[in-house]
């Protein structure tokens, strides 16, 4: 106190002379000079008090004068820096956070269930087909894995999970301590959370900065997600060695078993490789894994989680790994999976897909899917080896919606991965008759008118038969069941190219179709996705759904960014399906697609078949369902075979897949009286048509012995109309009442036929009252029999005589033969 007296009173000379003048404040709040308030204390005592209010006085003037000195300026002062440093920390710290926080996921992106760069595609009913990148192959929910599971994997890595906010202190320094003491790396400091915030949204580089990220991000998640939901998404996405990612995957891929199974010390060897999967990996280093486990099971004692003698029992049980391939790289339907792949950037921009973590939802049913692949083995090992075909594609879709069903686009995919599906354009052969015969009916053509099935020859072009045989007159029901090429070349030239192309672009051909006669015929390349696509709406009474693979697309938080929205619409007018259908309904049941029945449910449908059998095709649907089928070699080389193969491997599959399907029936003919067409026809103006000479029966013979002789192709055509429910008169009497133009269609014939008499030699003129005559002449029922007995060869015209024995490869062909 002497020493702080004696400074001040260095420091009093100063003080100015007014400043001494001035009256002063006392330690009581009065002014020195003014009198005391109590007179009546004794002089003695105010005299001993005069002195230490003098003191008192002049230490408080002392620090006064001390702050208000101006020989420092205020930047040298001790105050000033240490309220600059504590200001600038705060905005440092609060810059530094909000650098962070903008390098960091949008708050709606912290809900990430998957990682980045991942795919998967999943089938129809929820299954994975196929996974790419760091993907787990099952994501379980919490409740379906073990408690003592998740509590092993708490026990392991973080050990107060339920009491932090994202970042553990307490973990950090124990985790430190026992680091030295163990004088190796055995406990790390990063939570759960901050585990699973660098699993979603960092990169594993070992920096300051990463770190920083990694905390602030654990701090957002647990303001974002709940304890569960964490710990939900951390089992199933962290990385457990041997390409297992989630414990689902870890529990197949080292013990073949799933979470359920596991024992007490599986769970904790699989609990104690989060760390460091490859140093603790039981199938590498099993003595290891081995320590790790029994500190994983200590850890486990030391929680209360288990007791002494279960953490006993389980310690002394031998590692006992059952390697298995990890799920995630197993591939499903690698056909249909790489046609998703590729229809991807159709719906999803470049950068959501350079992205990832994208779930895709197909329309694939798993169970149909299996039917098909086993539908087609079955075919390229049996019919496949004798009729010389290497390859099959087959694709099934629900014609209602357009979905894809089950795709096989080939033999093996390890060996080539072309997809004869989508990829191969091929020629359609007859299955593009449909086309030309729908477009006849929608111009308001009868089923029943006809044409002459007759050697001709268009500016330069000549049709030829399949089986190069002639049968007369034949309705276009008739020339459709037995497929004849040049009745459908004919009805092509009433109809006109316009007309033709655009009805099957309408109903769902996109390849290129040139207008030349051959059109009529399959000439032009299409595949069999689109051409399947196509023959589905007959299916659907003339409307048209575009054919794809994908019901929605969701990105890494599961939100939907794309759902299938495709709008069906009208190709064909109803009525005009519907005799479409009863038309190749007619096919299935009495011509060339015999082979395709199925028992007690209606089936239509159309075979084809390319120059020399390169392709062989059946395009068939019920009501529910369009299915497609092509066989042929890459190599394009003929094959031995016929297009009833095609048909025999669509029943097979449409034999298993239907079982648990209703039977829908196709909707009735309409009436074919007074209606009108809804395609305006653009008949055709050839140049030149030359009507030949119909070949007699010995240049027949001389040709084929396996042919069939004019006569019985003359019998067959008339006993195919009389199997009809009309009879010939009434059925030639409603041709004269149809109309498709002014002019009635009998006065049609009657020129048509002067005109082909005109233009051929006089040897051919007695064959159209030849053929009336057989026309209208009533068959025999043995006739019948016998012409039903062979109706299954149909325009191939392959079928040998009666008493003729069918050789080995004969048998081994199914029934139909186009």
């Amino acid at each position: 106190m002497g020493k702080l007296t004696s400074w001040f009173k260095q420091r009093s000379p100063d003080f100015s002379a007014s400043d001494k003048e001035k009256p002063r404040l006392s330690p009581g709040n009065h002014l020195e000079n003014e009198e005391p308030a109590n007179e009546n204390l004794p002089s003695t005592k105010l005299d001993k008090l005069k002195p230490v209010l003098s003191q008192m006085q002049n230490i408080s003037s002392g620090i006064v004068a001390k702050l208000s000195s101006r020989d420092k300026p205020f930047y040298r002062r001790l105050w000033f820096w240490a309220s600059l440093g504590v200001g600038g920390s705060v905005i440092a710290i609060s810059y530094g956070i909000g650098t962070i926080d903008r390098t960091l996921p949008d708050k709606s992106e912290l809900n990430a269930v998957i990682r980045e760069q991942t795919l998967t595609i999943k089938a129809a009913d929820g299954t994975i087909l196929q996974q790419q990148g760091e993907a787990a192959r099952e994501q379980l929910r919490l409740e379906q894995i073990p408690d003592n599971f998740k509590k092993a994997f708490i026990a392991s890595e973080d050990r107060r999970f339920r009491q932090h906010n994202g970042v553990d202190p307490q973990g950090i320094v124990r985790a430190v301590l026992n680091n030295l003491r163990s004088q190796d790396v055995v406990e790390g400091g990063s939570t759960i959370t901050q585990q699973l915030a660098r699993i979603l949204f960092l990169k594993q580089e070992k920096t300051i900065w990463r770190k920083l990220k990694e905390v602030r991000l654990a701090q957002k998640m647990e303001n974002e997600l709940s304890k569960d939901q964490i710990l939900e998404r951390y089992l199933n996405l962290v990385y457990l060695g041997s390409g297992a990612y989630g414990v689902a995957d870890a529990a197949w891929v080292y013990f073949s078993k799933t979470v359920d199974q596991l024992t007490l010390p599986e769970m904790a060897t699989i609990a104690g490789l989060a760390p460091a999967p490859s140093l603790y990996a039981p199938d590498k280093n099993p003595e290891a894994a081995k320590a790790r486990r029994n500190l994983v099971l200590q850890r486990m004692q030391e929680d209360g989680i288990i007791t002494a003698a279960q953490r006993e029992a389980a310690t002394k049980e031998p590692l006992v790994v059952n390697s298995s391939f990890p799920k995630r790289l197993q591939v499903e339907s690698p056909y249909f999976t790489t046609y998703i792949q590729k229809e991807l950037p159709k719906y999803v921009s470049p950068d959501v897909l350079a992205g990832g973590g994208l779930v895709v939802e197909t329309t694939l049913n798993p169970t149909w899917q299996k039917f098909a692949e086993e539908a087609v083995a079955k075919t390229l090992r049996n019919q496949g080896r004798w009729e010389n075909f290497k390859q099959a594609a087959m694709v099934a879709i629900d014609p209602r919606n357009g979905e894809i069903q089950a795709m096989v686009g080939g033999k093996d995919f390890g060996k080539n991965q072309f997809n004869r599906v989508t990829q191969a354009q091929r020629q359609p052969g007859s299955t593009f008759k449909g086309f030309v015969y729908a477009t006849a009916i929608a111009s308001g053509k009868s089923p029943y008118d006809s044409y002459l099935d007759a050697p001709f020859v268009v500016d330069g072009y000549e049709p030829k038969n399949y089986s190069e045989n002639f049968r007369g007159w034949m309705n276009m029901r008739d020339a459709l069941t037995r497929s004849i090429n040049i009745i459908a070349v004919k009805v092509l030239i009433d109809v006109g190219f316009e007309p033709t192309i655009k009805l099957a672009k309408d109903m769902g051909i996109k390849s290129e179709l040139k207008p030349t006669y051959s059109l009529a015929l399959g000439s032009n390349e299409v595949n069999l996705l689109e051409l399947t696509s196509a023959y589905g709406s007959f299916a659907t009474q003339g409307l048209h759904t575009e054919a794809h693979g994908i019901r929605r697309i969701l990105n890494r938080q599961g939100q939907v960014i794309w759902s299938s929205d495709f709008s069906s619409k009208r190709a064909l007018d109803a009525d005009s399906a519907a005799i479409m259908t009863w038309m190749l309904r007619n096919v299935v049941e009495e011509g060339t697609g015999a082979a395709a029945q199925l028992d007690n449910r209606p089936v239509a449908g159309k075979t084809g078949t390319s120059d020399e059998a390169r392709d062989l095709w059946f395009i068939g649907y019920i009501p529910q369902i369009v299915t497609g089928v092509w066989l042929g070699n890459d190599d394009n080389r003929p094959t031995w075979g016929s297009s009833g193969s095609a048909a025999y491997t669509w029943h097979e599959f449409m034999e298993q897949a239907v079982k648990e399907m209703p039977v829908e029936k196709f909707p009735p003919r309409p009436k074919l009286d007074g209606r009108k067409g809804t395609i305006k026809a653009e008949r055709l103006k050839p140049k030149s048509i030359v009507n030949k000479a119909v070949p007699s029966n010995d240049e027949d013979e001389d040709n084929s012995n396996n042919e069939e002789r004019p006569s019985r192709r003359r019998r067959y055509s008339q006993e195919d109309q009389q199997q009809q429910d009309e009879t010939p008169r009434r059925r030639r009497r409603r041709y004269d009442q149809e109309q498709n133009d002014d002019t009635p269609s009998y006065s049609r014939r009657r020129r048509y036929r002067s005109t082909e008499a005109s233009s051929s030699d006089s040897s051919s003129e007695s064959r159209p009252r030849r053929r009336r005559s057989v026309e209208s002449q009533p068959s025999s029922p043995r006739r019948s029999r016998s012409s039903a007995s062979s109706s299954g060869s149909g325009s191939s015209g392959s079928s040998g005589s009666s008493n003729s024995t069918p050789t080995w490869r004969e048998r081994l062909r199914p029934s139909s033969s186009q």
